[in-house]
């Protein structure tokens, strides 16, 4: 970045516009003006300082990237590396200690802690349900101009498959029957426990889950598009930290939320070589062991790593779609050739019962249940630190396919299409097991307690054509798996880099790096006894975790507040108004036609910005200082190498002006008769003031032009700091009164 002096001929005591109480406690000083209007130097924001308008959250890109280039956060990646590995080793050469303290753990932390966890679901699903409803729903993941890249039921069908993973097959049987035989309250083997037992299953995969996802994966999107920082959470934390997010604050917060995700993600894999190794070795004839885990494991490796070197990322995510398929045709399978009526009734029943219970059963605890400890820490609190740990993982993915949605559109999607595919598939299954254990099957339903992998693969066998269905259902678990696997890594090695571009992945050498560490972690936990270990495991480094809900919460509800402030401040425009306040800038007729037909690359927007744009920039800022005015100049580099011009007037004050022009790349519309480029991609200039992206691009405009939208942007600056003084004015007014 290149900045030019500051020219400080005179010097201006009080921003124009500038609230009462802005200045602390100082008296205002005069107020000194030109012929542009407006005043100068407020009380600037210290460094350290966390951002206090929408104005100091445009700074957020320039403070967490700097130069604009991507790098590897070595400090965030060799202490996260060095505790994944440290325990690793341990439950590998340690296994019965390693379990033996972690059962300790778990054991105090679910008698001691289990409220935290309670209520802290609790509050996040409040929170995401009150962003959907509140005015600030309407806010968009990106510019206001945006909009969704995908249409609505290809996004749907996106949301359910970055957060389903192979467990949800694990679970889907196992528990059920487990609520029914041993509740957490009440006797087993009852018609009460029998009500409950798929909606406890139901409840632990539900709305809490998927509004821990909604939480982070808007927080992060947020920032990343609409304010231009990397997708990650540290960014997601600048309106609360501020510019301490770059320093070891905020590599502390990376490092906890890449050991949960680790955990989460071998976790995940873990139950997954459990359950498909009996897949396997029913198919195939191979003894389920141990060693055929540690296979699976390996293969899984095999694939990330192919997947990262040879380039074909798009094959593995055309398998993670080919596995909706396959579950769909698994779940029709079962419905058809299974119970139907009484799946059927069933299935209405669980999910009338669930929503009736939500509220009593978010919030219980069983405090008046003797030993409900041990239940609370092996499923709810289980549970609920399983989604706290896999919360960044699926959040990085849901923002990055969500840009231009809005937060209501976000958050009612998220926390109700997945959770009903979940629920179909958890009550079918569920039903279908409850149902053999109801006609007397005991042994079936042992089984199901004591092994539940091969207690799932038992009810498989219960149906028509059992083959057929085992292997459906292996094939539909291993595409869980393995893109789980591959996912998992990739998000792994960028929460262990900087990367500016929110499209853009870490390199392939720590995506591989990653995939290496997990499955020595997934490995050690099955050394160290398998499921049981890794349910201890995950909850007790989720815990850590909890402290980033509460943070991302505080940072985003700050963040809404600043474009709320921003909103009731602005002057009310008509729809011909530019976002940014102030009409779009007038073109003639041959200019609106050259610029609907034209499609522009990379290096002609670059080369309009240096002969146009710039000089025109520089040009007004030159008045400015000729005036008086304190105005700073300067380049940020983006993520495509461009050096954006940025033109800040006051740029001490609270909330200066700026005016921004940012490469942007967009879509080449399918429409255009004009389609002869090898891309399908064109690059716009667009302004971004202080107040956001004005949504219109500058691309074919003459100097004198660019020079006259600069000055109805600073109009409309001034219009509204000056709506702001007066509102607040009669606030102050009304309150002597």
């Amino acid at each position: 970045m290149t900045n030019e002096p500051i020219d400080a001929k005179r010097s201006q005591p009080a921003a124009h516009g500038a609230t009462p109480g802005e200045s602390g406690s100082r008296p205002p000083a005069p107020i000194e003006r030109s012929r542009f209007g407006g005043t100068q130097r407020p009380p600037r924001r210290a460094d350290d300082e966390a951002p206090v308008s929408r104005g100091d959250l445009g700074k957020g890109r320039q403070e967490l990237v700097g130069d604009g280039k991507a790098h590897i956060n070595w400090s965030v990646l060799v202490i996260a590396s060095a505790v994944i590995l440290a325990f690793s080793m341990w439950a590998i050469f340690m296994p019965d200690g390693a379990r033996t303290t972690m059962r300790l753990v778990v054991h105090w932390i679910a008698s001691n802690l289990g409220w935290y966890y309670v209520l802290t679901m609790a509050l996040v699903i409040g929170f995401v349900v009150w962003v959907a409803v509140s005015r600030e729903g309407d806010i968009r993941l990106g510019p206001d101009e945006s909009r969704p890249q995908y249409k609505l039921t290809t996004w749907v069908a996106m949301l359910f498959a970055a957060g389903v993973g192979i467990d949800l097959l694990f679970f889907s049987v196992t528990g059920p029957v487990v609520q029914y035989l041993t509740p957490p309250a009440g006797d087993g083997v009852s018609s009460a426990a029998l009500q409950d037992a798929v909606v406890w299953t139901m409840f632990h995969y539900g709305i809490a889950g998927w509004a821990v996802y909604a939480l982070l994966g808007m927080a992060m999107g947020y920032f990343a598009y609409r304010w231009d920082m990397p997708l990650s959470i540290r960014a997601a934390l600048y309106p609360l930290l501020g510019k301490r997010v770059s320093g070891p604050l905020g590599h502390g917060i990376s490092i906890i939320a890449l050991v949960g995700t680790v955990f989460g993600v071998a976790t995940s894999m873990g139950i997954g070589v459990v359950l498909l190794s009996v897949g396997f070795a029913r198919i195939f004839g191979l003894e389920a062991g141990l060693t055929l885990q540690i296979a699976l494991v390996i293969g899984a490796v095999a694939v990330t790593i192919a997947a990262t070197t040879s380039g074909v990322d798009r094959g593995v995510r055309w398998i993670s779609e080919l596995n909706l398929w396959s579950a769909l045709a698994m779940m029709v399978f079962i419905l058809v050739a299974g119970q139907t009526a009484f799946l059927m009734n069933a299935l209405v029943e669980n999910v009338g019962r669930f929503l009736v219970t939500l509220p009593a059963r978010m919030f219980q605890t069983f405090a008046y249940e003797p030993g409900s400890s041990e239940w609370m820490g092996s499923w709810t609190l289980f549970f609920w630190a399983f989604w706290l740990a896999w919360g960044p993982f699926v959040g990085v993915f849901l923002a990055r396919i969500s840009r231009g949605r809005t937060l209501r559109e976000f958050v009612i999607a998220a926390i109700t299409v997945p959770v009903l595919c979940d629920f179909i598939i958890v009550s079918l299954f569920g039903n279908s097991a409850l149902y053999e254990v109801l006609q007397g099957n005991n042994a079936f339903a042992e089984l199901a307690v004591a092994s539940p992998e091969r207690g799932w693969y038992a009810l498989m066998e219960l149906f028509p054509g059992a083959i057929f269905l085992i292997i459906l259902a292996t094939f539909s678990g291993l595409l869980f798996y393995l893109t789980s696997a591959n996912s998992g890594a990739m998000v792994m090695s960028n929460f262990s880099a900087s990367i500016p571009d929110p499209a853009q992945d870490g390199p392939k050498w720590l995506r591989i790096f990653w995939a290496l560490l997990t499955a020595v972690l997934t490995i050690a936990m099955l050394l160290a006894g398998g499921v049981m270990t890794m349910e201890y495991a995950t909850l007790i480094f989720a815990l850590p975790v909890t402290i980033i809900a509460y943070l991302v919460m505080a940072s985003f509800y700050k963040a809404l507040g600043m474009e709320r402030a921003e909103r009731e401040g602005t002057v009310l425009r008509k729809p011909s108004i530019a976002p940014s306040g102030g009409p779009v800038p007038e073109r003639s007729w041959k200019q609106r036609l050259g610029h609907l037909l034209t499609f522009p690359s990379l290096r002609e927007a670059s080369q309009f910005l240096e002969r146009t744009v710039r000089p025109a920039l520089e040009e007004v800022a030159a008045e400015f200082r000729n005036e008086g005015y304190q105005v700073q100049s300067e380049s940020v580099t983006n993520a495509l190498g461009i050096a954006e011009p940025v033109l800040r007037v006051s740029p001490e004050a609270q909330r200066p002006f700026q005016y921004q022009v940012a490469v942007v790349e967009a879509p080449v519309p399918t429409f255009s008769g004009k389609m002869a480029r090898q891309t399908d991609v064109y690059y716009r200039l667009e302004v971004v003031t202080g107040s956001g992206s004005g949504g219109y691009d500058l691309m074919g405009l003459t100097r004198p032009q660019v020079i006259d939208d600069v000055l109805e942007r600073y109009e409309a600056y001034l219009a509204a700091r000056a709506e702001a003084v007066q509102s607040q004015a009669r606030g102050a007014g009304e309150a002597t009164d």
